[in-house]
C-alpha cells in the first residue's frame, strides 16, 4: 500500500502550515516514526517558505501565484518535492547552495533540508520555469504501522 497527494497552493504564508499538517497527519496515521515525520516536515516547511518567498512575483492587485508540493509514501521512502512558478535557482539546472554567513538572518532554509533528508536535489523546471526542490528520506515504523512494508 502506497499514499501520494499533490496540492495545489496559493503563494501565501498561510499555505505553509496547510501543507506541513497534512504531512504530518499522513504520516501520522499510516505509523511512521514521529522522529522521521518531525525531520521531513521541517524540511517541507523550510521548502514550501522558499516557495512563497521566492516562487514568482505579482503585481499589486493580481491574485498570489502558486507552488505545488507533492509527496508519495511507498514503502520505505517518503519522497516530497515542491515546485514553483518563479525565476528559478541562479546557475543553471542544478544550482549550487550556497553556506549563508554566520551573522545572516536568512538562506539557511535549503541547508537545513540537506540534513534533515537522505538525498535532495534542487533543480529548474524546464519550459514555464520556476524551481523545484525534491528529497526523499528512509521511512522508518512504529510497531504495528498501517503501510509497513514486512
Amino acid at each position: 500500500m502506497s499514499i501520494w497527494w499533490s496540492l495545489h497552493l496559493r503563494r501565501e504564508a498561510a499555505s505553509v502550515p496547510l501543507a506541513r499538517r497534512l504531512l504530518l497527519g499522513t504520516m501520522e496515521s499510516a505509523g511512521v516514526d514521529p522522529d522521521v515525520s518531525y525531520d521531513l516536515s521541517l524540511a517541507l516547511t523550510e521548502a514550501c517558505a522558499n516557495a512563497v518567498e521566492h516562487g514568482g512575483r505579482t503585481e499589486p492587485g493580481e491574485l498570489p501565484a502558486e507552488y505545488r508540493v507533492t509527496a508519495y509514501l511507498d514503502g520505505e521512502k517518503c519522497r516530497i518535492e515542491v515546485a514553483d512558478s518563479g525565476p528559478g535557482f541562479p546557475g543553471g539546472p542544478v544550482p549550487a547552495v550556497r553556506r549563508p554567513a554566520p551573522e545572516a538572518e536568512c538562506g539557511r532554509g535549503l541547508r537545513l533540508i540537506e540534513e534533515l533528508a537522505d538525498h535532495v536535489h534542487f533543480g529548474n523546471r524546464s519550459g514555464r520555469g520556476g524551481a523545484v526542490v525534491s528529497f526523499d528520506k528512509i521511512i522508518k515504523w512504529r510497531d504495528g504501522a498501517l503501510l509497513k512494508v514486512s
